[in-house]
């Protein structure tokens, strides 16, 4: 059985905020079950990493905990947030402090052709 989970946020549009819950959830939850993950941050999902942007955005009305909220639970269960390179360009540099590495294409594809890892899109 593989132990790394990556995740990689690729399709999913911070505009439609109901496709945000489940990928940090569901990395907290398998960083709770002790395997390692990892979630990429690239494509128009990237500007969830800008710094003061997730923090407005709540995944249903009403709700009282931002997607922010949602990627630091994730954080502090143990999960690498890590952005992909091109991402600056379009969204900028000043990104949040749980964004742990900024990778490249290479890399995504390296982590997920590795037998030991499962991806998972969004």
């Amino acid at each position: 059985m593989a132990n790394k989970l990556l995740i990689i946020m690729v399709n999913t549009d911070p505009s439609n905020p109901s496709e945000l819950g489940a990928p940090f959830f569901q990395a907290t939850v398998a960083a709770a079950m002790e395997f390692e993950v990892e979630i990429v941050l690239t494509g128009r999902a990237g500007e969830l990493a800008k710094k003061g942007f997730a923090e407005k955005i709540f995944i249903q009305k009403g709700s009282t905990k931002s997607v922010y909220s949602f990627m630091q639970d994730a954080h502090e269960a143990g999960v690498k947030l890590k952005v992909c390179t091109p991402t600056l360009d379009l969204w900028g540099e000043d990104l949040i402090p749980e964004i742990v590495e900024t990778v490249g294409g290479a890399y995504v594809i390296s982590e997920a052709m590795d037998d030991d890892t499962v991806t998972f899109t969004y």
